[in-house]
């Protein structure tokens, strides 16, 4: 990691030869991404919004070449391309300016709702395009469709969140991993710290459950919408329950055990991740890892 993270730092073309190659790579192995978007995030964290730019701009063409020779079609590689760097961009030049890992998060979650709410403007019905789409892919695998349709007809209705919402994880995985690069190279745990200090306002917590309650009580689109909010919700408050959950256990005496079981148990285990988000939201009230700090010292 210290080694890629070195080489992107010696010069422009050096960042863009690892920013197109793996964007490119991505399009086989969709996890790549992840590193791609990095290195935009390291080079504007670093070094500001305008060499952030270059590199961008300077990959996107790069991309677009690497496109039309390997996979004959530079127009995709290259909306692929700007669709993975431009949000991560705008994102590392928030956390540059602000300094706060905090509102870097919440604005991403914020993009991701936008998006979500430009999509319900653009398309009328977004869970009929969902479910058109679902049985397109059901043809053909040799599941019949009668058997799955009532599965297809629910789960469409909140494809829209959930695409968001997976689209904001890369987000912030590639924000993430850029500022430890970043930490790693020129600030030795800043990261770290930063981290574990991810917390969010009561207002907005507040303000998620009026949206869960919508969600719950309301019906037809209404509800549609607020479902698919919530779900990015839950983005945020994973991630900072996450980050609670992290100091919790590193306080505790099996700390050395604990803290990567934990973060094991994240990726193997999903229905963890709900409780997770609980933590997190309750968080707001309960300030949770300093009175476990408290109760540690005493």
């Amino acid at each position: 990691m210290r080694i890629l993270a070195e080489y992107i730092m010696r010069g422009r073309t050096q960042a863009i030869i690892v920013a197109s190659t793996l964007a490119l790579l991505s399009l086989k192995f969709p996890p790549i991404s992840v590193f791609s978007s990095a290195s935009i995030a390291l080079v504007t964290l670093r070094r500001g919004a305008t060499e952030g730019m270059y590199i961008l701009f300077g990959a996107g063409i790069a991309t677009a070449l690497l496109g039309f020779f390997v996979i004959d079609n530079y127009q995709f590689a290259l909306l692929y391309a700007l669709l993975l760097w431009l949000p991560v961009w705008v994102i590392s030049i928030i956390l540059r300016e602000g300094r706060q890992l905090s509102l870097a998060v919440e604005i991403a979650v914020f993009i991701g709702m936008l998006g979500v709410a430009g999509f319900y403007l653009y398309v009328p019905e977004p869970a009929t395009m969902w479910a058109g789409l679902f049985e397109q892919m059901v043809q053909q695998t040799t599941v019949p469709i009668k058997d799955i349709k009532g599965w297809i007809g629910e789960f469409s209705h909140y494809m829209t969140g959930m695409f968001a919402a997976g689209a904001v994880f890369s987000l912030l995985f590639g924000l993430f991993l850029g500022r430890w690069w970043q930490s790693l190279l020129f600030n030795p745990g800043g990261f770290k710290q930063e981290f574990l200090l991810l917390n969010t306002s009561r207002k907005l917590a507040i303000s998620s459950l009026i949206a869960l309650l919508v969600a719950f009580f309301a019906s037809g689109m209404l509800s549609e919408i607020a479902w698919n909010m919530s779900i990015l919700l839950f983005v945020l408050y994973t991630v900072i329950g996450t980050s609670v959950l992290h100091v919790v256990f590193a306080q505790t005496k099996m700390s050395r055990y604990a803290v990567p079981l934990f973060y094991v148990t994240l990726f193997l285990v999903p229905q963890v991740l709900p409780p997770v988000a609980v933590v997190g939201l309750l968080d707001a009230w309960l300030d949770i890892r300093k009175k476990n700090s408290n109760q540690t010292r005493a």
